[in-house]
């Protein structure tokens, strides 16, 4: 058994921050190819501490600009600011999951579309929709609960897709490198674990003031993981990392639906 590399503690959450959205980090770069390699095994436990500050900086945007245009052109603001805050990591794996998804016929033309660059008309609808969706949800929320939500939501979302590692192999694929290789193939209860405890504040804090938004959120997220993990074994015996980009902006949906239908509690 060969040894790990010798990586410092603030490395993994900052390797998270790196692939996760386009924040520049000092002092990644004279990681060597293993170290780097190994640091974002590691990473997948701060996933959701990422998240919830893409959503406190999204959340930031909106106030700002609220005050200046309407609500809904505000959200639309916020919703490009956070686009080009994570490289839309999450809504190209949307777009790629319901391409490959709506229009594969077996494993093979399955994880063949969703490899492919391009954006067909399943991936523009599914992209169109969830996209619309979202925002429609944060244009319709009170303005005393959107903050949070967005900021619970990016976080819960990012939490679910290591869920989905954690409970779904690795696709067997031609590719030899990706999310769901690289990272997945490596993450376990443990991390999962990990991983909730730092999302617990955020989550916890979103419960406080919506507890009964909070459950119905769980009884979602896990039929979700119920449906999701039984058509990744079923479609592609496995996941991948436009998969797990899914679950990501799924988890956010999720949320988001629940907050919306308790917010008159």
């Amino acid at each position: 058994m060969t040894d790990k590399p010798s990586i410092s503690w603030w490395m993994p959450p900052m390797l998270a921050v790196q692939f996760l959205t386009r924040i520049p980090v000092p002092g990644l770069n004279r990681l060597t190819a293993e170290q780097a390699r190994y640091g974002l095994t590691r990473s997948v436990v701060w996933f959701p501490l990422v998240g919830a500050l893409v959503g406190a900086l999204t959340a930031a945007v909106l106030v700002g600009t609220a005050h200046i245009w309407p609500r809904a052109i505000a959200v639309i603001i916020a919703l490009l600011f956070e686009a080009r805050l994570t490289g839309a990591f999450h809504e190209d794996a949307v777009a790629d999951f319901c391409d490959a998804f709506g229009g594969g016929h077996d494993r093979e033309s399955t994880l063949r579309i969703m490899k492919d660059s391009r954006i067909g008309s399943y991936g523009a609808l599914g992209l169109l929709l969830t996209v619309g969706l979202r925002a429609a949800l944060l244009i319709a929320l009170p303005q005393n609960m959107v903050i949070v939500a967005l900021i619970a939501s990016a976080c819960f979302g990012r939490l679910l897709a290591v869920m989905v590692m954690a409970l779904v192999a690795p696709a067997n694929t031609a590719s030899e490198e990706g999310l769901a290789k690289d990272v997945g193939a490596r993450t376990g209860l443990r991390d999962l674990f990990l991983a909730m405890i730092v999302a617990s504040p955020f989550i916890g804090f979103f419960a406080w003031f919506h507890v009964f938004a909070a459950m119905l959120t769980i009884l979602g997220a896990a039929l979700f993981l119920i449906w999701f993990r039984s058509l990744l074994l079923r479609r592609i015996e496995g996941t991948t990392g436009d998969c797990l980009g899914f679950a990501a902006y799924a988890g956010q949906l999720i949320l988001l639906l629940a907050a919306l239908g308790f917010a008159d509690l």
